[in-house]
């Protein structure tokens, strides 16, 4: 596809994600969105089949940002701190397009069939990015043992009202890093294994390890 005309598709969903946000996804028509962007109805079936395709993209394109946001942890660095890192990452994808953030939050009941679908497979997918992502985390000792896909189905749940706000969806006055030290301070109450003072796991990770401490360097015997 050339530049141009994957410009003029971006534009196209971008003002598509609007007239969706304003008028809800049900509501909206092809001739709405087509008028939003001045141009031809049947120029806009030159990218897209029917509104269902429009919408289909945008979840799909938000998803890969998700996906592509979140690095993998080091042990060696400072591991509060790429937590929280992901958290603003995760935060900033949702908060770039509030348009499409909104037909993820506000729009979850009373949908056609295969609307529900693609929104269950969004989530499906994000907690499964969650899952694989915890289930890392206890092979590095970050991460409670447990069932790794219950601990992302209730993160996801549990987060979704946070991530509106911080994604422009309510009149909370929090700023953003505060939204991301909340968020941290819960899962470090909740699966977390991190001691903030040391930027690492905390003792009791080791101990389900089955050694009291962080096991030590060892050093190199000198002579008497």
């Amino acid at each position: 596809m050339s530049t141009k005309k994957q410009d003029r598709r971006e534009v196209l969903l971008r003002v598509a994600s609007e007239v969706f946000a304003a008028k809800g996804y049900h509501e909206a028509k092809m001739d709405d969105i087509a008028a939003a962007a001045d141009v031809a109805k049947g120029t806009l079936y030159l990218y897209f089949q029917d509104k269902r395709g429009i919408f289909t993209e945008l979840i799909d394109g938000l998803a890969a940002q998700l996906s592509t946001s979140i690095i993998p942890v080091d042990t060696e660095a400072d591991v509060v701190e790429q937590v929280k890192h992901n958290i603003r990452a995760v935060i900033g994808v949702l908060a770039q397009d509030p348009h499409v953030t909104s037909l993820l939050f506000d729009q979850a009941s009373g949908v056609d069939e295969g609307f529900r679908h693609k929104m269950d497979s969004f989530y499906d997918g994000l907690k499964a990015l969650l899952s694989a992502s915890l289930e890392e985390g206890q092979r590095l000792g970050i991460v409670k043992e447990g069932d790794t896909r219950l601990y992302a189905s209730m993160t996801v749940g549990g987060l979704r009202e946070v991530l509106n706000e911080a994604a422009g969806r309510t009149t909370g006055k929090r700023t953003r890093e505060q939204v991301v030290e909340a968020i941290f301070g819960m899962l470090q109450g909740g699966y977390l294994r991190l001691d903030p003072e040391r930027k690492g796991p905390t003792r009791r990770v080791y101990a389900t390890l089955g050694v009291a401490t962080k096991p030590a360097k060892r050093r190199r015997a000198t002579k008497g």
